[in-house]
């Protein structure tokens, strides 16, 4: 018998914020699309609890460089099939959330802050599920200067801040990045170590992932395009990476615009997978069209000893820019989402439009490309986010 699964996309930047729920397959992999479900603003990202019974979902009435002064972290039943149900009260904050957060108790979500200011917003999590009450934060923290993740460590006593960090332009000096620490109790941050190679500069950190069971941290370097990963003792993360390894098929030919993105391991075997994503345009005869750069997922094994990855396979995702991918907790098959439609050079004008990439995972955990899902984002849209949550 086949079992469904719910995967929820977003497109977080569209002047009707909405999620459309999707079924999947796991024999023929496919995807249906089902409901779509309006929300109070722009979906920014989401974040399911562990029993798969609720979605917490961030939304701004704004975006990059754009003014943000209507912020909600909202929660919404996840039904049987699928659906999606409002359950309880949005709750607002002061602005923009990049990225959020459950606990692994469940009780408290958390949203991360880089503009105007940084910062952490924290809400408790009701016993029926619901949004509770924001917890109120010491003024004196410092939390970087660009946070673009925030993750509990798997033990819930300390809460991680992915600070990106700003590239150096013209005029402007670089803001180095770092990984930075915070006690987390009862819902209350306090400070704790960071972690800044050489100081954070040439250090941009974007996402991590903690390894399932062993005490590493592996990292994705959005400004270096390189993939780390750290051990850490007690929560405590090490000074300098055990290993560096680099994202690209070619890193000598890096693009402009050439960014590292999300990263996330296969559900049930050493393998890790981190997006490597580029829209960098040149204009030809009036029109903005791909200049070149790399759009794959990085797919690499990781050394059930030592901890080291390697790299076994780019997998091209046929789109630009995924921002945003996610296995099904089978581990059978593997969905990315690019933000946005593009130009391409020398095709008569064609527009490769924004996409759902659908891959079949080998037994290796290797990619196969299946089919592609194009979605519509006219004008100014993005598709933002998505993910994939088990049910049944």
């Amino acid at each position: 018998m086949r079992k469904p699964l719910a995967l929820f996309v977003s497109g977080a930047l569209l002047t009707t914020a909405a999620i459309t729920a999707q079924v999947r397959r796991i024999d023929d992999a496919t995807l249906t699309k089902g409901e779509v479900i309006k929300m109070p603003a722009k979906v920014q990202y989401a974040w399911p609890d562990r029993a798969r019974k609720f979605l917490y979902v961030s939304t701004s009435n704004g975006g990059p460089k754009l003014k943000s002064d209507y912020n909600h972290v909202s929660a919404f039943a996840i039904g049987e099939n699928g659906e999606l149900t409002q359950h309880g009260d949005s709750r607002p904050f002061a602005r923009r959330a990049v990225h959020m957060c459950l606990d692994p108790s469940g009780r408290f979500s958390l949203n991360a802050h880089n503009a105007p200011t940084s910062g952490i917003t924290v809400h408790r999590i009701q016993s029926d599920g619901s949004v509770g009450d924001e917890v109120q934060q010491s003024a004196a923290l410092d939390y970087g200067n660009y946070p673009h993740q925030v993750m509990v460590f798997p033990s819930g006593r300390t809460v991680l801040i992915v600070d990106r960090g700003v590239a150096p332009k013209e005029g402007r000096p670089e803001s180095p990045g770092a990984l930075r620490s915070f006690g987390f109790d009862g819902g209350a941050l306090s400070a704790g170590p960071v972690v800044a190679p050489h100081g954070g500069y040439g250090f941009g950190p974007r996402h991590i992932v903690f390894h399932p069971s062993k005490p590493w941290i592996y990292v994705s370097d959005e400004r270096t395009n390189r993939l780390y990963m750290f051990r850490h003792t007690d929560d405590r993360i090490e000074p300098q990476p055990a290993f560096t390894k680099e994202l690209l098929a070619n890193p000598r030919d890096a693009r402009p615009r050439q960014l590292a993105g999300p990263i996330h391991f296969h559900p049930q075997r050493s393998v890790l997978y981190v997006a490597n994503r580029a829209d960098y345009t040149i204009e030809v005869d009036g029109q903005k069209v791909f200049g070149g750069g790399e759009n794959n997922i990085a797919v690499f094994a990781v050394d059930e000893i030592t901890g080291e990855p390697t790299l076994v396979q780019h997998a091209d995702t046929y789109s630009f820019h995924v921002r945003t991918f996610e296995c099904d907790p089978s581990g059978t098959m593997l969905v990315t989402a690019s933000i946005k439609a593009l130009g391409l050079l020398g095709d008569n004008k064609r527009i490769l439009p924004a996409a759902l990439s659908v891959f079949r995972i080998r037994s290796d955990g290797a990619l196969d490309f299946v089919r592609k899902y194009d979605v519509e984002t006219p004008g100014n849209y993005l598709q933002y986010w998505m993910d994939i949550v088990g049910r049944g």
